[in-house]
């Protein structure tokens, strides 16, 4: 029964973000008892392929983009090696003045203008991320011109000779999503987001920015 259900999902039979058959309605489908396929629903749902929602049903999970945490990958490249489309839409972008923490980890004093950026990144059509990047402003003032619509890795390599390819301290938790968050990505208030906190260098070690980034949890599975 997990199985032809696990199938079901491989094959687009269900889709995800689908409302699956009742206990009653699969139990007749695979001719099966009702005990059977609770079970097999119990341990979907516990290796995240299912969500049940009090009231209204059993759904099948949108597939997890995989990242290894320890690698410098973008998230587009990410997306990419996942199957899936990526863009994003700029919800802020400023000159800004560097608190205490954020010039340290730059190697800037505090009060020089840093260049602020949020993104929301989408896989696909839905939002997956909250970007937040604060880039030392003398030298990457550019990216006030820039669309920023795809990997700006990618652009910082291509057209600027500037290699992001060092990663510094990087602290990962579990946080839930505020008023705004929700707002800006869709879900609902309170629902688990990774929060990840990061200094990422280029290939002469120089600081290239801090980021601070928000993504849906129950999409994104980081791999230690």
């Amino acid at each position: 029964m997990k199985k032809a259900v696990q199938s079901a999902i491989a094959n687009g039979t269900f889709n995800p973000g689908d409302k699956i058959p009742t206990e009653i309605e699969l139990s007749a489908t695979y001719n099966v008892s009702r005990i059977t396929v609770r079970k097999a629903i119990e341990e979907l749902v516990s290796e995240g392929y299912l969500t049940k929602r009090q009231g209204k049903g059993t759904f099948v999970n949108a597939h997890k983009i995989g990242r290894k945490i320890e690698h410098i990958i973008s998230f587009t490249a990410a997306c990419r090696a996942n199957g899936l489309s990526s863009h994003s839409t700029i919800t802020e972008r400023k000159k800004i003045k560097a608190d205490l923490e954020t010039a340290e980890r730059l190697q800037i004093q505090q009060g020089e203008p840093v260049l602020y950026i949020q993104r929301k990144r989408y896989a696909g059509d839905r939002p997956l991320m909250l970007e937040n990047n604060y880039y030392p402003f003398e030298r990457f003032s550019f990216l006030m011109e820039e669309s920023l619509e795809g990997s700006v890795y990618e652009l910082l390599r291509d057209r600027y000779q500037i290699d992001p390819n060092q990663p510094g301290e990087s602290i990962l938790q579990i946080t839930l999503a505020d008023e705004q968050q929700a707002k800006l990505l869709e879900i609902p208030i309170g629902q688990p987001l990774f929060y990840m906190n990061t200094i990422i260098y280029d290939q002469h070690s120089k600081p290239v920015h801090v980021g601070k980034q928000y993504i849906v949890g129950d999409r994104y599975q980081f791999t230690l």
